[in-house]
C-alpha cells in the first residue's frame, strides 16, 4: 500500500465501547511497507479489570495501577493517528473503542479511513475460523504475545503484509482497491480473484 497507515490494537475490559474501558493501546505507524513511529500504552481503566479479562491478556490492576488514564493518552494517540488508515483485525471493534473514546474525552469525531484483515480474511482465505490466530497460522506467523496489544499489532502487519501479496496478484494492489475490497460481497470477491488466476 502507497499510502501510511496505523496498525492498531487494543486490550480492554469488556466487549461494550459504551460501558467497558480500553486497558492497552499499541500502534505501528508504517509507510512503503517499513515502519516509521510506534505508540504503546498501558490505561488505567478505573476500575478493576475482570478475572476472565486478565486470565485472557495477562494485564492485572497492578500493571496498570500507575497507568495513565484514557484522557490523558488521547491527545499523543490523536496526534499520532493523523488522519491516517487505521489497520486492525475486527477493526470495527477497535474503531468504536477509539470513536467513543475521543468523542466523550475530547469531543472529537474520528474520520479515519479503516481496513480490517478479517474483512480481508474473509474474501481471501479459505479457513473455518478467520481468528487472528488462524490467520496467523496460515501465513506461518508466529505471535510471542498474543492477545497483547503490540504482540497482535506486530503479528497483524506480517499477515497484512502477506495478504497484500495475494491482493497483487489479482491486481488489488493500490490502497483505494483494497480499502474497497474488503467490503465487496464475498462471492464477488472470489469470482474477482479466480477471474485473475
Amino acid at each position: 500500500m502507497e499510502d501510511p497507515y496505523v496498525v492498531l490494537d487494543l486490550e480492554t475490559t469488556g466487549l461494550s465501547a459504551y460501558k467497558d474501558r480500553i486497558t492497552e493501546i499499541a500502534a505501528v505507524k508504517m509507510h512503503q511497507g517499513k515502519e516509521v513511529d510506534r505508540f504503546h500504552t498501558l490505561v488505567n481503566p478505573g476500575f478493576p479489570i475482570p478475572r476472565h479479562i486478565t486470565r485472557l491478556t495477562g494485564i492485572t490492576d497492578e500493571m496498570v495501577k500507575d497507568a495513565p488514564s484514557i484522557n490523558q493518552v488521547l491527545p499523543a494517540l490523536k496526534s499520532f493517528l493523523h488522519d491516517d488508515i487505521i489497520v486492525a483485525h475486527n477493526a470495527g471493534f477497535d474503531f468504536n473503542f477509539l470513536a467513543h473514546n475521543f468523542l466523550i474525552h475530547l469531543e472529537h469525531e474520528l474520520k479515519n479511513k479503516t481496513l480490517c484483515t478479517y474483512k480481508l480474511a474473509n474474501r481471501l482465505l479459505d479457513l473455518p475460523r478467520r481468528r487472528l490466530q488462524d490467520v496467523c497460522e496460515y501465513f506461518e506467523v508466529i505471535n510471542e504475545q498474543a492477545h497483547r496489544a503490540m504482540g497482535d499489532v506486530e503479528a497483524t502487519i506480517k499477515v497484512l503484509a502477506g495478504m497484500v501479496d495475494l491482493l497483487g496478484q489479482s491486481d488489488v494492489s493500490t490502497t483505494e482497491k483494497i480499502l474497497a475490497f474488503q467490503n465487496l460481497p464475498r462471492s464477488r470477491a472470489i469470482s474477482l480473484l479466480e477471474s485473475d488466476d
